[in-house]
């Protein structure tokens, strides 16, 4: 494989992240393409507020290069008005003075674990994206995204569920992506095939070994 498909960020907040944005264990970036880092990937983030809307991403995500989350709720825009022009945000023009504050949140941006985001595919603000989910490229996504399901187009609509309805029971339950890397470890040959109830006899197995704790 070329070395420039390869290139990739580290979501992590110690070196990719805003600070008030959060990653689990292994999520990536793969920005190569549109050469920038992650932090151009989230928009509208300001660090010196601790009260907006925070970005949150779960573990062993896959972020294609050009995705976007768009932040900060309605940015100051009001649809529900005569203008939807920020005025407010001109507070150095005396003609905007009595301007009222617009901005409204839109809640948490929240990605589950193991999503698979492709390129250029944009989030709008306070959507959650179930875990297991794949978004497609040049997606816009405006509503929330159940778990382990294909969406695209604009707006993003489902395609299709990846596995059948008990499978994906069997995966939420699992939550293989909260395991002790040692387990990960010893589980990956199951991880890297479709045999979702082998991998759940296993995880079975090791919870009964356990005392009934999960792996």
């Amino acid at each position: 494989m070329p070395s420039k498909a390869r290139s990739r960020a580290a979501c992590s907040p110690s070196r990719s992240l805003t600070p008030i944005s959060a990653s689990g264990r292994y999520s990536y970036y793969s920005g190569y393409y549109h050469r920038h880092a992650f932090d151009d990937c989230a928009r509208y983030l300001w660090p010196e507020l601790a009260d907006v809307d925070k970005l949150v991403i779960g573990s062993f995500c896959s972020i294609g290069t050009g995705a976007s989350f768009m932040m900060a709720g309605n940015q100051g825009h009001r649809n529900d008005w005569v203008s939807s022009f920020p005025f407010f945000y001109m507070k150095e023009e005396p003609a905007f003075a009595g301007a009222q504050d617009a901005f409204r949140k839109a809640g948490d941006t929240v990605i589950g674990s193991d999503v698979w985001i492709g390129a250029e595919a944009m989030i709008m603000p306070g959507i959650r994206i179930g875990h297991g989910a794949v978004i497609g490229s040049r997606a816009l996504v405006t509503k929330d995204v159940e778990p382990y399901t294909i969406v695209g187009g604009n707006p993003a609509r489902p395609l299709r569920k990846r596995f059948g309805d008990e499978d994906i029971a069997l995966l939420l339950e699992m939550a293989w992506w909260d395991w002790p890397l040692n387990d990960i470890e010893a589980a990956m040959g199951l991880l890297c095939s479709g045999d979702i109830r082998g991998l759940h006899a296993r995880w079975r197995m090791g919870q009964a070994g356990a005392g009934g704790e999960a792996s």
